[in-house]
């Protein structure tokens, strides 16, 4: 413990003995303004929105594949899989809205690189300044693209520096018990999925969900960096992220059932999205196709209630070591955190969920259906402003 003398008085302890000197963080509205959106990206955003609001109100029978990298370290990489997943997303438009995964902070068990903003260098520097400028850039440009992102929000003031780019969001499984993440989620203007507890357990989803619906007051940032009380409408537009557990994957039929009849108890919409790795696929990339598979068998034969599914992917499959500042070892377009399946299996998914999805809709129109989509509250013609 550091301490302080003076002539007059005993040593007496510092009030910041584990706080290293602090250094000035970039202003919100400063990057904005430095990285601004065009009117391409900023549509792209509220489309992205719409549409997966539609998806998850019952109001649009296409399915939501969120695909991406586990987290995104290399941005020439990120940008490379963004053009191959928006030609294809444009091919499969018809069946699927596609977003694509953008995850800029990693949380970690214990310790570990904690993504491209907390170290854009990937050498401990912990550059977090330039971390955000990198990741609002890349986020512009997917966006140009015309691919809307997803991205899952750990630390809670960082969503205000780019949150006006992200279509889809994500509160993950070490974080859904979180006070702080619940009164986030109620201020983000997009569709936000809430995972599950890495317990298997969906009552804390279903309860993060019913919190993040409502209203919040709690402290924060404003666009000038400036600490002030934020006060929150509540975001309507939470739903489950069924991920697996510890002991056991819960994508099955009976799970889903069981999940949809959560939501139904606590008065929240029936429709939930699947995450086909972590726990599903037991944190074996190889066997997210098969979970991708199982699900589209059942879509294609009738099953309502899942609206979304998660696929990590990237350019080559499996993972590599990250060894920080040595960069030049690293191969091009492969995960450094969770192994992911590969461009080539990533597209052959993709294209089977479509066709499920036409399959889905043929059962229908023949009359094979009796239970028809969940309807809610007509959405609005125009789509609402960047927030």
């Amino acid at each position: 413990m550091t301490v302080t003398q003076s002539p007059d008085a005993s040593p007496t302890p510092s009030l910041d003995s584990r706080v290293t000197p602090v250094e000035p963080l970039l202003a919100p509205a400063a990057l904005r303004e430095e990285i601004p959106m065009s009117p391409t990206a900023g549509e792209t955003v509220l489309n992205g929105r719409y549409e997966i609001a539609q998806v998850l109100n019952g109001q649009n029978d296409r399915l939501v594949v969120v695909a991406g990298p586990c987290s995104i370290h290399d941005p020439c990489a990120a940008l490379t899989y963004a053009e191959r997943l928006s030609d294809l997303a444009r091919r499969v438009s018809g069946s699927l809205v596609v977003v694509m995964r953008v995850y800029m902070e990693k949380p970690r068990t214990r310790l570990g690189w904690k993504g491209l903003i907390s170290d854009p260098h990937l050498d401990g520097s912990n550059d977090l300044n330039s971390g955000l400028r990198v990741a609002r850039s890349l986020m512009v440009d997917i966006l140009e693209t015309g691919l809307p992102i997803g991205c899952e929000f750990l630390d809670p003031l960082t969503p205000r520096y780019f949150s006006d780019a992200v279509s889809w969001g994500s509160i993950g499984a070490r974080t859904v018990q979180s006070q702080v993440h619940r009164q986030l989620t109620s201020g983000l203007s997009m569709p936000v999925g809430i995972k599950n507890a890495t317990s298997g357990h969906v009552e804390d989803a279903v309860d993060a969900i019913v919190a993040a619906s409502k209203g919040h007051v709690f402290p924060g940032i404003d666009d000038d960096g400036v600490a002030s009380i934020v006060s929150t409408s509540g975001n309507p537009e939470c739903h489950v992220v069924l991920r697996g557990g510890s002991t056991a994957p819960n994508y099955g039929p009976s799970d889903v059932a069981n999940a949809l009849e959560l939501l139904g108890s606590a008065g929240l919409p029936q429709r939930l999205f699947i995450d086909a790795s972590h726990g599903n696929s037991g944190k074996d990339h190889e066997r997210q196709p098969h979970v991708a598979a199982d699900i589209a068998r059942r879509i294609a034969g009738g099953e309502i209630g899942i609206a979304g599914i998660m696929l990590e992917s990237f350019l080559a499959a499996g993972r590599q070591d990250l060894v920080l500042g040595r960069t030049e070892r690293l191969a091009y377009g492969q995960s450094v955190t969770d192994a992911c399946v590969d461009w080539e299996q990533t597209t052959r998914m993709i294209e089977e969920l479509a066709e499920a999805v036409e399959a889905g809709r043929s059962l229908r129109r023949a009359g094979a259906e009796d239970t028809p989509l969940l309807a809610e509250a007509a959405l609005p013609a125009t789509l609402p402003a960047l927030a």
